[in-house]
């Protein structure tokens, strides 16, 4: 296949053929690989041996940057071959914090699919459902929900994903949470709660999906 020897040609121009290669950030041949979105080189890697789990110098996996880059097909070689979906980088985020986040419905499935925790918490303790909500992703929102993410779990501010849908006004994200138990009710660390923090009438449609 022409299209796979171009790849292939691309990789050694840069230095990619091995599987364990450093620069100055950590990075490996897989890293840039998964980053680039080649996944034939990606898989070949794997094949020869490449670590699948070696960490870059902010702590982030080839895992890590497939979920945030959007490489399905990248994500699906990675757990074949045994990434630890759980992973942690520097800031305490998942592969699934970052899926949440940039609304990558696909690869969140694929990887809550696979045992990734819906109920992961960042250094800031803000989970997937946090990001998800501040973002207005409403099938992501509606997949953590699916896969058991708690609706009530506070951030390091002691914000619910529900105080972070209201502040951004996320309407059908903050309905959606309400409608799947998150407390309206709950106060962040400036002994606010969702309802106060909600603008517009939005305060009053939670509160009449509440208590009728």
């Amino acid at each position: 296949d022409e299209n796979i020897k171009k790849q292939f040609v691309w990789a050694i121009q840069h230095c990619y053929w091995t599987a364990k290669i450093g620069v100055e950030d950590h990075r490996t041949a897989l890293h840039w690989a998964c980053s680039a979105g080649h996944a034939n080189i990606v898989q070949f890697l794997l094949d020869v041996g490449a670590e699948v789990d070696l960490k870059d110098d902010a702590s982030w996996t080839p895992l890590h940057i497939a979920a945030s880059a959007g490489r399905e097909e990248i994500v699906r070689s990675l757990i074949s071959k045994g990434a630890q979906l759980n992973s942690v980088n520097q800031n305490g985020c998942t592969p699934l914090h970052y899926a949440a986040s940039k609304n990558q419905y696909e690869i969140a499935l694929l990887l809550l699919e696979n045992g990734a925790d819906p109920n992961a918490t960042d250094k800031l303790e803000s989970t997937p459902l946090h990001r998800a909500s501040a973002k207005g992703n409403y099938r992501l929102i509606q997949l953590l929900l699916k896969q058991s993410a708690s609706t009530n779990i506070q951030d390091s501010e002691g914000n619910t994903a529900l105080h972070l849908a209201c502040d951004e006004e996320r309407v059908e994200a903050a309905k959606l949470l309400v409608e799947h138990g998150a407390s309206i009710y709950i106060e962040n660390k400036e002994e606010k709660t969702p309802l106060q923090i909600a603008k517009g009438g939005l305060g009053a449609l939670l509160r009449r999906i509440v208590e009728g």
